[in-house]
């Protein structure tokens, strides 16, 4: 059966040749997609010159991030992902920049942060015993493999660790803890919101020098976000100045894959009293009075 549907030079349908109109059922307007260069490569993870097919819609439901999506997030099928370079390296992961975007479009548009965390190469999470005691593994041979430290375990501690941070991420960004909005994950990659100033990376509390009204307002926005943590009852585990973000007049946490159940850890106390002493201890210093055994106290309310 033959068409009587014509492309027009210009991407549009046109009538064939000789006739005046063509119905409008028939008219439709299209634009080619400049991506990757092999169309195999769309839900692959596979790259071409650092671009890539957006994986949102390839990955399972529970591997992207909670209701509601923010407006600000390019999630069309058409969106291409093309790397921009590396933000931080850090012990377990690296954190790049990566813009997600639709050729076609320029208003779709946004960047991203991916932080990868490092296979069977790396050479260890040596922290991960205390922070993962009341922590289940599925397989008795993950967890001894993890336990000798093999490749394969250090494969699968890599992919608890991403997990662990995805799982945290959408809980308490769910819960209106002040942590980046979890985009997606896709293996140990997981992608995030950008917490930028002016378009550069927001600079770390340890960074800043705020004025003293500022500085009361960051201190009480950390409290009430270790107070929301405690209610759930999590404590961050390693919360520092360092690993929190100061973008403008409001924080943000960041690196999460070793919260603490307080309760279910046996050393779950201890991780809140040390994020307790170490955010105190900042705060003091920078001329602002702050007791920590206070605060561990209002926490421990909260919790209970």
């Amino acid at each position: 059966m033959s068409s009587d549907v014509h492309f027009s030079e210009h991407g549009s349908a046109s009538s064939p040749p000789g006739e005046s109109g063509i119905d409008p059922f028939f008219v439709f307007d299209f634009r080619p997609v400049d991506g990757p260069d092999d169309p195999h490569d769309r839900g692959t993870g596979h790259s071409d010159a650092g671009r890539r097919w957006s994986t949102y819609w390839d990955v399972e439901r529970l591997c992207r991030g909670p209701a509601p999506v923010p407006e600000w997030l390019v999630t069309d099928r058409a969106a291409i992902d093309t790397e921009l370079g590396i933000l931080k390296t850090g012990k377990e992961a690296d954190v790049f920049l990566l813009e997600r975007a639709v050729d076609s479009d320029p208003t779709r548009s946004v960047v991203l942060a991916a932080k990868r965390y490092r296979g069977e190469d790396h050479r260890s999470f040596q922290r991960s015993t205390a922070y993962t005691e009341g922590r289940r593994t599925r397989s008795s041979r993950d967890a001894r493999a993890m336990a000798k430290k093999t490749a394969h375990g250090r494969a699968v501690a890599a992919g608890q660790w991403a997990w662990a941070e995805w799982e945290s991420l959408c809980r308490f960004w769910s819960a209106g803890v002040p942590v980046p909005y979890p985009v997606q994950i896709d293996g140990t990659e997981i992608l995030m919101e950008y917490i930028c100033v002016d378009g550069e990376a927001a600079p770390r509390l340890a960074q800043t020098r705020p004025r003293r009204g500022l500085l009361e307002s960051y201190f009480g926005q950390v409290r009430e976000a270790m107070a929301e943590l405690a209610r759930h009852g999590i404590a961050h585990g390693d919360l520092s100045p360092y690993n929190i973000l100061a973008a403008d007049e409001r924080v943000v946490i960041i690196d999460l894959p070793q919260a603490v159940d307080i309760v279910a850890n046996p050393a779950g106390m201890d991780f809140l009293m040390r994020d307790c002493h170490n955010m105190c201890a900042w705060f003091t210093a920078r001329g602002l009075p702050v007791d920590e055994q206070q605060l561990f106290a209002d926490l421990l309310a909260s919790a209970y």
